[in-house]
């Protein structure tokens, strides 16, 4: 396997060199001696050199590591293995991944296999993030720890007015009579040290307790966040406790040290792995689409469903089509007033346009040297976003320069430096000799870029920040659909008073109501976050305001982030605006923001208004940051600060000022934007290594709750039949040690009908739980209170709430009912019910489901639930015009046919209603894009091509999906 020392018999124990006077191995292809390995792209070097390290005549061949070599002509065409060094997940795709583990104990117990065995085999990092929400902010009045509820009865006043209350001592709830006992109110300890004394010089209206909203005597909203977060989650971290403790080579990272993606970067990183006397490049798969930042390091990593995850932490390599590789040439030198998130936004419509789904992406050109590293990983961080599998910077003299910053020590930096040069994975971007060849080459300027944002409801609708204002109005003129709202001429000018804090305001179309600057894309990079804290300094020292009831929130990637924007002096500016650090973790991206102020709702609502989102992350579609909020863009964290104190997006910085002084002197954006100078000057002066080395001490060190969070020590999970987070799934029922022939889909029903860029969104929400949904009523059932339901991502470890949350999305557009809604036609009986119940009575009367779709089923970020769901709903395959490759890989993975139409056939040219019977019959052996014949109740017939990538697709969907093929390998 990939972490086994390599025997003596290894076919390329020829290959073997050593370091450090021969303290160190290594397997070294340059060894080879093979011209063609010079001309390999340096991320296809990566997966020769783990094809001949793991070289085992099973799961790895020596024809592979041919078929790697002579990738000039095996390109999208040989099928290679690949075993990375690490396994990364987070918790909301990881628990699934590891309640799965837990059962798999459960079912190779029941044979009288010793559960013991089920083990990650490749090292296993889990890190617990994805389960904080906002219960608590800067805006001044707070509902209850829960979606839902409104604006309470009294309202506090703007943010500039109150300062902190001069006690702590004691106080409960502001000390009113019968004051509140609950924990989420108690104060919380002082932070070591004391608050810095910039802090204290800033003025702060007081955190009022969200079950009576009285003030209560502390600001600190990011502990009383982590507070609720523990509290509401006890049951899940009991199980991820148990885990780290029954596991062999599974690391859980606790609650409240920073998001996956960042403490990948931060923390978990190496560039290269030292195991058992052997040296080889660090690599990494995730469960979380932003895996692939970890590609600005020059270390190659993406994402896979949970389901692939469990395989590789099982030790099966991943399986792959040897991918074409496109060479992405930077020339031209970055304009100063350009951020990166200018150059992500540019660069991802361009790849996008460039149609490379499915393709490796590897930068290099001498523009490539003038990327920081924060750069590079904020650049590498969107590739989901244009669909590619990886998009890799290959380590140079600037990734070096960044690692002495960090934790690495000079020893470590010298034995990289010299492995990477030995095995030609170092680069110098300035010299083109060095240029390897691609299977085809892009060429884009940096000088070109300007300001940009995204939106007002999908990432690659591009704006330039010049043309906001008028293409805004454009959005409100066309007809709905990506980008129009098709608002009435009459009703564009419509402006809507509301009173907040005793005081009035207006609303109107393009009205800012939240304005998140977030983790995700941005916080890995300094430069853009102490831009936004230095434009935040600069707009507060001009007299400028963000109005009290814009919902503004700082969810940064982790601690560091803090810790410069801390460091640095801008944070209490931050904090001036509304712009509050909430906690640690996804939030706002996630769709887990707090309810927004009643009379904004209610006003919104009046009018019609198309109110506005900004936020500086990289999901935006609509409706998922509030219902009420249907234009959402996405911005560079200066430039989200910036539309936070016009609050408007129908503004032009150029002509028109941001505000108005306390004597009415005109602010312009140009008057407070901090120079690149600026901001270079003061990254250097605040992120150094001393940043990284209180990580570190977060890490190791935990939480008290955490660290006191009790769990058995039983080599089998002690399942809670009444817990509704933590459930035992039912994949396993029925499982035998002979692998079934195949089944032919007799008479099925179609469950959905639906039409293009179906999202996992659409398929499987990540946010919070809705009062009238399935899910919901199955939670009333065991006597919860909607308080307490808490989001869909906080119980993926319960497939009874997972599979009524599939298709519950609000956005969900199925033919059969001509509205957006959770909503499908049960056909036998003509009712219109939830996707849940419908699916429900189908299995009960013992009839297979399908579904139809259009074009691109499937896109967006990676989520197991997305065909768990459908396979416990009873969906047997899914036909559509095309499928994102991702989640066409995870429906095999759960034994759901991916079905696509014959090219320029879809439902609509064969006339289908979907209110057919559909039989789809299965030969007793699988092959590699077989046509299978689809024959409807109505008499007609037509073609499908099965999409299996490999032969392990067919093996794994003759199994019945992944989970069934590993529990029998292991009886």
């Amino acid at each position: 396997m990939a972490h086994t020392s390599p025997v003596k018999e290894h076919p390329y124990s020829h290959l073997i060199d050593t370091l450090k006077d021969g303290q160190i191995k290594f397997f070294n292809p340059y060894k080879l001696n093979d011209p063609r390995y010079d001309k390999l792209p340096l991320s296809i070097r990566v997966l020769l050199e783990a094809a001949i390290r793991n070289c085992d005549g099973f799961y790895t061949k020596q024809e592979d590591v041919q078929n790697i070599l002579h990738w000039q002509q095996e390109q999208n065409k040989a099928e290679v293995p690949f075993s990375p060094a690490r396994v990364l997940l987070q918790d909301f795709t990881g628990i699934p991944a590891m309640v799965d583990l837990a059962a798999m104990r459960d079912a190779v117990a029941k044979h009288g296999v010793d559960p013991s065995l089920v083990n990650p085999k490749c090292p296993t990092d889990l890190i617990v993030d994805h389960s904080l929400q906002i219960d608590y902010s800067k805006c001044a009045i707070q509902n209850a720890p829960n979606p839902g509820g409104g604006e309470g009865p009294s309202q506090g006043p703007s943010r500039s007015v109150h300062s902190r209350p001069p006690s702590r001592g004691g106080a409960q709830c502001g000390g009113q009579r019968g004051s509140c006992s609950k924990a989420a109110c108690s104060d919380p300890p002082a932070s070591p040290g004391g608050s810095p004394a910039s802090v204290q010089q800033i003025e702060n209206t007081p955190l009022l307790c969200p079950f009576h909203l009285q003030p209560v005597s502390e600001v600190e909203t990011a502990l009383r966040n982590q507070e609720m977060e523990l509290i509401r989650n006890k049951e899940r971290l009991q199980f991820f406790k148990w885990c780290s403790k029954a596991f062999k080579n599974v690391n859980v990272v606790p609650p409240d040290v920073g998001a996956v993606h960042q403490l990948n970067l931060e923390y978990l990183s190496r560039v290269v792995q030292v195991s058992d006397g052997f040296i080889y490049p660090d690599s990494v798969v995730g469960t979380d689409s932003h895996t692939t930042m970890i590609n600005g390091l020059g270390i190659l990593g993406w994402g896979v469903g949970g389901i692939e995850s469990e395989a590789i932490m099982l030790g099966q390599p991943i399986s792959m089509t040897l991918p074409q590789v496109v060479g992405c040439k930077l020339v031209g030198s970055i304009n100063p007033l350009t951020t990166s998130i200018d150059i992500v936004l540019g660069i991802t419509k361009h790849l996008r346009q460039a149609g490379i789904a499915g393709k490796f992406v590897e930068f290099f050109g001498p523009g490539v040297s003038q990327l920081s590293v924060p750069d590079r990983t904020t650049i590498a961080n969107m590739c989901p976003e244009y669909n590619a599998t990886v998009s890799f910077f290959p380590v140079d003299q600037v990734t070096l320069k960044h690692f002495k910053k960090t934790n690495f020590t000079q020893e470590k930096l010298e034995l990289l430096e010299s492995y990477m040069k030995a095995v030609k994975l170092f680069r110098s971007y300035e010299d083109p000799s060095e240029d390897p060849q691609y299977s085809e080459v892009i060429e884009f300027n940096l000088s070109s870029m300007v300001p940009y944002v995204s939106g007002p409801k999908r990432p690659q609708d591009r704006v330039a920040v010049s043309s906001m204002k008028e293409d805004f109005q454009s959005c409100l003129d066309e007809k709905v659909g990506f980008k129009g709202f098709h608002i009435a001429k009459e009703k564009q000018e419509i402006r809507v008073p509301f009173l907040h804090g005793g005081q009035e305001y207006q609303l109107s179309h393009g009205s800012v109501v939240i304005a998140a600057v977030i983790s995700c894309t941005n916080n890995c990079n300094p430069s853009v976050m102490l831009t936004a804290g230095l434009l935040a300094r600069k707009a507060v020292e001009a007299g400028l305001l963000v109005k009290p009831y814009i919902r503004t929130s700082l969810a940064p990637g982790s601690g560091m982030v803090t810790h410069y924007l801390n460091a640095s002096g801008v944070l209490p500016y931050f904090n001036k605006l509304g712009f509050e650090v909430i906690g640690y973790g996804c939030a706002t991206c996630v769709g887990n923001t707090a309810p927004l102020p009643e009379a904004v709702v209610d006003a919104i609502k009046q009018g019609d208004l198309v109110a506005c989102g900004v936020l500086s992350g990289n999901r935006h579609f609509e409706g998922r940051l509030c219902d009420c909020v249907r234009a959402n863009y996405l911005a560079s964290p200066p430039l989200v600060v910036a539309y936070a104190i016009a609050g408007t997006v129908g503004v032009d910085f150029e002509k028109e000022p941001l505000g108005l002084t306390s004597d009415g002197k005109e602010v312009y954006l140009r008057d407070i934007w901090p120079s690149r100078e600026e901001v270079q000057q003061t990254e250097e002066d605040t992120v150094f290594s001393s940043i990284f080395k209180d990580l570190r001490g977060r890490m190791e060190k935990g939480n008290s709750f955490w660290n006191n969070v009790e769990c058995s020590d039983s080599l089998l999970f002690p399942w809670d039949h009444k817990s509704t987070y933590i459930r035992s799934p039912s994949f396993f029922s029925k499982l035998s040690k002979e692998v079934p022939p195949p089944q032919s889909i007799e008479n099925a029903h179609a469950l959905l009908f639906l039409g293009d860029k179906v999202t996992t969104d659409h398929i499987s929400p990540a946010g919070s739980i809705a009062r009238v949904s399935a899910a919901a009523k199955y939670l009333m059932s065991k006597r919860l209170t909607p308080r307490e339901f808490n989001s869909y991502g906080a119980r993926r470890g319960n497939d009874a709430v997972m599979t009524r949350g599939t298709f519950a999305s609000i956005k969900l557009q199925n033919r059969f009912i001509g509205k957006p809604g959770p909503k499908t036609l049960h056909i036998p009986s003509g009712q219109t019910l939830d996707v849940f119940e419908a699916a429900d009575r189908y299995q009960r009367d013992g009839i297979p489901l399908i579904i139809l779709a259009g074009k691109d089923y499937g896109s967006g970020n990676s989520r197991d639930w997305v065909a768990k769901g459908p396979y416990l709903l009873g969906v047997r395959a899914v036909i559509a015009e095309s499928f994102e490759k991702l989640h066409r890989n995870q429906l095999v993975g759960m034994g759901i046919m991916p079905l696509q139409f014959l090219s320029g056939q879809n439902a609509d040219s064969l006339e289908l209603s979907g209110k057919e019977r559909f039989s789809i019959t299965l030969p007793e052996s699988l092959s590699l894009g077989q046509e299978l014949t689809v024959k409807t109740s109505q008499g007609k017939s037509f073609s499908v091509t099965a999409l299996f990538d490999s032969d392990t697709d067919v093996i794994l969907f003759q199994h019945g999906g992944l989970l069934r093929y590993v529990a029998r390998t292991l009886l």
